[in-house]
């Protein structure tokens, strides 16, 4: 089987995101998941990784938070959406590889791109991978 790998993402850092930013994502994020009666953890990272702010909203089951801040955390120092992660492994082969880099391998993480540079990344958890994604996506365009 010859897979091809994949380049990273060329899309620099920039300075971390600012509480109002991340405000911006985390109450865009909160009224999409609300919206559908979702119970889901929210985090938002700056560029460096670091939590910035974290929900849990009613309902959310318990592993969610941790969940969510990983999600978040993979897309910034990946600098792409956990779903890339996700279809790797899917893929087998040598996509498998991804299991060995400590990356979360589940739709739902997005990097925050603000002027053409990552400044943080929001990860979501609490319903299916691709609801994830929806609401982690809805808090990310509410910045950029």
């Amino acid at each position: 089987m010859n897979q091809q790998q994949l380049q990273p993402p060329t899309t620099p850092y920039g300075a971390p995101i600012s509480l109002d930013a991340a405000k911006k994502a985390m109450a865009a994020a909160e009224t999409e998941a609300l919206k559908n009666k979702w119970g889901m953890a929210i985090a938002i990272v700056d560029s460096g990784g670091n939590l910035v702010m974290l929900h849990r909203l009613d309902n959310t089951q318990l592993a969610s938070p941790r969940l969510a801040e990983h999600k978040a955390r993979t897309a910034v120092e990946f600098r792409r959406p956990t779903k890339a992660f996700e279809d790797a492994v899917a893929g087998g082969g040598l996509g498998l590889r991804m299991l060995t880099f400590g990356a979360m391998c589940a739709e739902g993480g997005v990097p925050i791109v603000l002027d053409g540079r990552i400044v943080g990344a929001i990860g979501v958890s609490g319903a299916a991978s691709h609801q994830d994604a929806q609401v982690a996506q809805a808090g990310a365009d509410a910045v950029g």
